[in-house]
């Protein structure tokens, strides 16, 4: 299923810059890897509460000042980097929109806790058979 998050243009800032590691020459040259900035803080689009879980979410990626930074080098295009760090910024956005299911608190029932116990009893009968017999205890 595509999700998608509408985020305004104006509130994303893509810089492309050198990416590391192999390539060869290509690497040297051309700036192929995205750094994707969105202003978290001052979005308009985000509720206080998405707020929150999305700095949760996000972690060290971002800033003390609320800015989410990714970075995508995984392709050798600036294309397939932009797209795959819009991807990722829409993939946790949309994670910090869905509301956490509250978890209910729940008891085992009786026939839970019996069957419980005599898998308990048996398993000590098993490694009460497993101990070296003493002289002294018979």
């Amino acid at each position: 299923m595509l999700r998608q998050v509408f985020i305004p243009k104006g509130e994303i800032r893509l810089e492309f810059v050198r990416a590391s590691g192999p390539g060869g020459q290509n690497v040297n040259k051309v700036s192929t890897a995205v750094q994707l900035r969105f202003d978290a803080a001052n979005s308009t689009i985000l509720t206080p509460e998405v707020r929150e879980r999305l700095l949760r979410l996000a972690g060290s990626r971002m800033t003390g000042e609320g800015v989410l930074v990714l970075d995508a080098r995984r392709f050798r295009t600036q294309e397939l980097n932009r797209q795959d760090a819009m991807h990722r910024l829409d993939h946790l956005v949309w994670q910090a929109m869905k509301e956490p299911v509250l978890r209910k608190k729940t008891r085992p029932s009786r026939s839970a806790r019996t069957r419980r116990m005599e898998e308990k009893s048996l398993r000590a009968g098993i490694k009460k058979g497993r101990r070296m017999v003493s002289e002294g205890a018979e």
